[in-house]
């Protein structure tokens, strides 16, 4: 990659923030605090502790690319696009841009309180640096796509956040930056704004500018991305194939959940009358269209319930739910008893390549057990003769038991099934 090639350069950077810690014992009563002060009139010491958000992060960005950040809550992932967007300083590092940076990070982020939707439109593209004539250009359609304009000089203070983020979206997606930051702030809008949103961004995105994009939604960034960031504890773990990298996102998180499932029983959510204690499939591969066996084993811990059923739910390697089972709509319920063993198998959906994740639960007018993101599968080989790209996620979760017909006329030409 050629330097001229590159919007976003990022050098091992760091941020670190200085925690205090009150001493033990701090006073509660105006009375404790005197005798305090008397007792140690230069105070208590306080304890000082340095805390990296980001540590040693280093990647480049092509222009025109498209870019996700993942991780989990406290990775520094908004701590990254804040530095980018020059919002926090860096401990250490260097960070270059070329070309002009809009950022949309939080409810809030650019827009002055006391001023109208329609000077707050006029002034972040003057931080831009762009005209007011560039502005103009942009602006009914800014004003179309966040469906404000009965608001339009109302002050943004008196907007509800769902109408604060609207209007910050469609600012910074018109107004013309080469480098677009977006935090997970797209979370506030409804379904319908979201999915404008996500149009936006693939319109943005096939223009030629650099976006970089926050989201718990992995769906959407297989769909939006050709690469991905993946930050674990202000570390970078991978950088590469958004699908390559949102699968093994994915694959860590649920081992993570699965050790501390396993060596928490007792505290997984439910009221734990009866806890599983094992469940796995019959197979660590599957073809797509097989049968697929979830065994399991459940112990009784305390209590009486009577009677109880079984759920099962399966996602796919991007965290979206495939299909919800439960063990009465096959009329099948389990009595008290010590242990309770059996199996669930699953003949359909056919599921196309990727991994796979089974949670379980026990029910029984309340949530009893939930063993979340324990059991695994992989289906590697589709069920069509066709070669399958390597990121099948796009052609969605499952595949379809189908026959194809053709017609010249009344006359049939082709007959195609699957048997």
């Amino acid at each position: 990659m050629s330097a001229s090639d590159i919007a976003i350069s990022v050098r091992g950077v760091g941020k670190a923030y200085t925690i205090r810690h009150a001493a033990a014992h701090a006073p509660t009563t105006l009375g404790e605090a005197i005798i305090s002060r008397i007792t140690r009139p230069l105070g208590r010491r306080t304890q000082k502790e340095t805390f990296w958000a980001l540590k040693d992060v280093s990647f480049d960005v092509k222009k025109g690319e498209v870019v996700g950040i993942i991780g989990r809550n406290g990775a520094g992932k908004s701590t990254l696009l804040k530095i980018l967007s020059r919002i926090t300083e860096m401990t250490e590092g260097e960070v270059d841009l070329f070309g002009r940076v809009g950022s949309l990070l939080e409810v809030g982020t650019g827009f002055h309180q006391e001023l109208s939707g329609r000077e707050n439109i006029f002034l972040n593209g003057a931080i831009l640096g762009m005209t007011r004539a560039e502005i103009k250009k942009q602006f009914e359609a800014i004003v179309d796509f966040a469906g404000v304009e009965k608001f339009l000089d109302t002050p943004v203070k008196r907007y509800s956040s769902g109408m604060y983020v609207r209007l910050a979206f469609a600012v910074a997606a018109h107004l013309r930056s080469e480098i677009l930051i977006v935090d997970e702030v797209l979370a506030v809008g409804d379904g319908e704004f979201q999915k404008k949103c996500l149009g936006k961004m693939k319109e943005v995105s096939t223009d030629g500018r650099t976006v970089l994009l926050v989201s718990h939604n992995t769906r959407s960034l297989v769909d939006l991305c050709s690469t991905c960031v993946f930050l674990s504890s202000g570390q970078l773990v991978g950088i590469g194939d958004v699908a390559d990298v949102v699968s093994r996102y994915a694959m860590m998180s649920a081992a993570k959940d699965q050790r501390n499932a396993a060596s928490r029983i007792r505290s997984r959510p439910g009221t734990g009358q009866y806890r599983f204690v094992r469940a796995e499939f019959s197979g660590d591969t599957f073809k797509s269209n097989e049968p697929k066996t979830l065994q399991f084993e459940i112990d009784h811990q305390w209590g009486s319930l009577g009677e109880f059923f079984i759920v099962v739910m399966l996602f796919d390697q991007f965290g979206n739910k495939v299909f919800h089972t439960d063990s009465t709509m096959r009329g099948v319920t389990c009595r008290d008893a010590k242990r309770v063993s059996g199996n669930f198998v699953f003949r359909s959906p056919w599921l196309t390549p990727g991994r796979y994740c089974a949670t379980l639960q026990i029910g029984a007018g309340s949530l009893v057990d939930e063993f979340a993101d324990h059991c695994f599968f992989d289906v590697l080989v589709g069920p069509y003769p066709v070669r399958y790209t390597p990121d099948a996620s796009v052609l969605g979760p499952v595949s379809a038991d189908f026959d194809v017909q053709t017609l010249n006329g009344a006359e049939r030409v082709a007959w195609i099934s699957q048997d």
